[in-house]
């Protein structure tokens, strides 16, 4: 057994290692750590707790339309970038790339490649259509990227990166071609 945790430790470590303090890659991953809590903190001004469970489904889909409709409104005018800025989209796409050409890669692009494909136009504050299935993005890869609060999660679509708030079910904002477009 404590093969097997050392192991799994290990396995982690190798994975998702830190960038040095101070390092370029870290002020980058502080950066978008910052924007995503304002973002967090925008939307509880503007629109309270997320809507939580009741018996009853038509009311809680009711508030969380209207939950999603004042996070909207606030961000009328929010554009792609403004969490994954240029600089912290281009740290996303090392990572992810290095993640794909590393130990592990032909695994993510297998889980990637069986996962059924979802085709839209990804735009921001956007709902994801409650019929189109959401793709998970595969643990291995998750390793490497910031870790996410909990209403916040990464989406893999076509080849980008979503950052979807799956309280409100909105696209927050996206990485444009995250993926490498060859091998996959």
């Amino acid at each position: 057994m404590p093969a097997v945790v050392m192991l799994v430790v290990g396995l982690g470590l190798s994975l998702a290692q830190a960038p040095a303090p101070g390092s370029v890659d870290a002020k980058l991953i502080s950066e978008f750590k910052e924007r995503v809590n304002q973002y967090l903190q925008l939307r509880e001004k503007v629109a309270g707790s997320a809507p939580s469970s009741t018996d009853v489904p038509e009311k809680l889909a009711e508030s969380r339309n209207e939950f999603s409709n004042k996070i909207r409104a606030a961000r009328g005018s929010a554009k792609q970038g403004e969490i994954f800025r240029p600089e912290v989209a281009q740290y996303f796409q090392r990572e992810i790339s290095a993640t794909l050409n590393g130990r592990y890669g032909n695994d993510i692009r297998a889980t990637l490649r069986h996962a059924e494909p979802v085709k839209m136009k990804v735009q921001i504050n956007q709902s994801y259509p409650e019929n189109v299935p959401l793709q998970s993005t595969p643990p291995t890869l998750l390793l490497n990227l910031p870790e996410l609060p909990k209403s916040l999660e990464y989406r893999i679509l076509g080849r980008d990166l979503v950052l979807r708030d799956s309280d409100a079910n909105i696209v927050v904002d996206y990485v444009p071609n995250a993926l490498p477009g060859s091998k996959q």
